[in-house]
């Protein structure tokens, strides 16, 4: 591995460079664009049940070993939020259990019926050792469910009837569980700094606006640092990457290595779609860690679906992502968002973890095997529900430029050196498909099994849109 952290200073240089010189003035802070980045009520639960069944100065404990444990929040109304989960004090203990919720529409006023929670999400994190992993600020999660914009909300969390058979005690859950609600703010850009609201804004000076660097208002230097890693794909502050057919497409693996295009990858680096970048979905760049992580290139990519619910119309998709992104970072300690890129159901493709999408950014999305890999997370729940085609075919589009940037053949094997997970152990080197699912690198049902089922015809798809197979 060849991972190292790239300067935001140095980054954030550049794009200053790049732009008119001006220090921050209040008056530039006062006329930025602002709009709420949103905000996470994180609320602790409560033992739930009669009290006599409860031991004497134990909270949450039953006095009868066969009752298993069971937390929660009776119904309340709060201020408005769109998605749940929740979180415990320990990354490295599992909640055996179930987890259900139920919210009240901010907009009907009708209470919806118990929706599960997926408990089961570990899987989805930085590998183990990482710097990202025992920051000390990571914790234990579920899975985030969207729920849509909602006022209201009860949760009950009940461990998984049984005892430990030595013991004989009932089975418990995890220390310091609460529920995370989470609002994505409105639509638009992002306040400067709204950590901290302070100004750090890249100024626009004397108003001087000649040639293409120009200046660009409320931008601070963590949108800058973002927005940077991009060039010269998209300008400095653009909401979007433009697509390119497959032969200006190869432009990309020159700025992908630094300059050195492999002459192999030349002729299979498939078009490039259309990508809305960190700021187009509306990305709070202050809450995420400084500067970027980078393996030393991307030899396989893993596909996950969200888990978090198909109750989501497109244009709510770029909400999903900001609501999400607060979700790993705020609620799980994850230093960005986790996954590489992200697909909505029609098929738009989204910039995710901040550095670069041309580059060898790692991600926190197949725990052991972040390293030279990518993940691509489809928005929604895919168990039971088939993949839209236009989701399907944009991870195919998706996969075929990136893996050809780095000569990867989709429909091919791969080599990977596991990390550390509960399916490989650390250390060992595993053969694994170039597209394949992450339950192909952790024992895990995701990306659900319908869509497990399109990874075949989307490696052929890939493949052909790479130039490898006639089409």
């Amino acid at each position: 591995m060849r991972g190292f952290l790239a300067s935001s200073i140095g980054v954030a240089t550049a794009a200053a460079l790049a732009l008119p010189l001006a220090l921050p003035t209040p008056a530039l802070a006062e006329t930025a664009p602002v709009t709420p980045a949103g905000s996470t009520q994180s609320l602790p639960l409560v033992p739930l049940g009669p009290e006599q069944g409860r031991a004497t100065g134990v909270p949450g404990m039953s006095a009868s070993p066969r009752v298993p444990e069971a937390q929660g929040l009776t119904a309340r109304e709060v201020k408005t939020f769109s998605l749940v989960g929740v979180v415990w004090d320990d990354a490295g203990t599992e909640l055996f259990g179930r987890v259900q919720v139920r919210t009240r529409s901010a907009t009907t006023g009708r209470w919806s019926d118990w929706q599960d929670v997926e408990t089961h999400n570990s899987e989805h994190a930085a590998d183990p050792d990482t710097a990202e992993r025992s920051s000390g600020r990571v914790r234990g999660s579920t899975a985030p469910l969207w729920v849509g914009e909602s006022d209201g909300v009860e949760v009950r969390v009940q461990a998984e009837p049984g005892a430990d058979r030595i013991t004989r005690e009932k089975s418990s859950l995890p220390s310091g569980l609460r529920i995370e609600l989470v609002d994505p703010g409105t639509e638009g850009t992002p306040p400067p700094d709204g950590k901290n609201g302070t100004g750090n804004e890249i100024g626009d000076g004397d108003g001087d606006d000649k040639g293409e660097g120009g200046s660009i208002p409320g931008m601070t230097m963590p949108m800058a640092e973002s927005s940077m890693a991009n060039v010269p794909m998209a300008p400095l502050g653009a909401n979007e990457i433009k697509e390119l057919n497959k032969a200006d497409a190869t432009a990309d693996a020159v700025f992908a290595s630094d300059g050195e295009l492999d002459a192999a990858a030349a002729p299979y680096i498939g078009p490039r779609p259309k990508i809305v970048t960190r700021r187009g979905w509306g990305a709070d760049e202050s809450l995420r860690e400084p500067g970027f992580v980078y393996t030393s290139t991307v030899k396989a990519a893993f596909v996950h679906h969200s888990a978090s619910g198909n109750n989501y119309a497109c244009k709510d998709a770029p909400a999903v992502l900001r609501s999400l992104y607060r979700y790993h970072v705020v609620s799980s300690g994850w230093r960005d968002f986790g996954y590489n890129f992200a697909v909505d159901k029609c098929g738009t493709v989204y910039e995710g973890r901040a550095g670069g999408v041309a580059k060898p950014v790692m991600g926190a999305h197949t725990m052991g095997f972040n390293t030279n890999s990518m993940g691509i997370a489809v928005l929604g729940s895919y168990a039971k529900t088939a993949p839209p085609a236009a989701a399907v075919d944009a991870v195919a589009k998706l996969t075929a430029w990136k893996l050809g940037l780095f000569n990867a053949d989709p429909r091919g094997k791969t080599w990977l050196t596991s990390g550390g997970g509960n399916k490989f152990p650390k250390g060992r080197n595993v053969s694994l498909n170039v597209i394949s699912g992450h339950r192909d690198g952790f024992a895990t049902e995701c990306p659900g099994k319908r869509l497990y089922g399109q990874l075949p015809p989307t490696r052929t798809a890939s493949a052909k849109l790479q130039g490898r197979l006639a089409p």
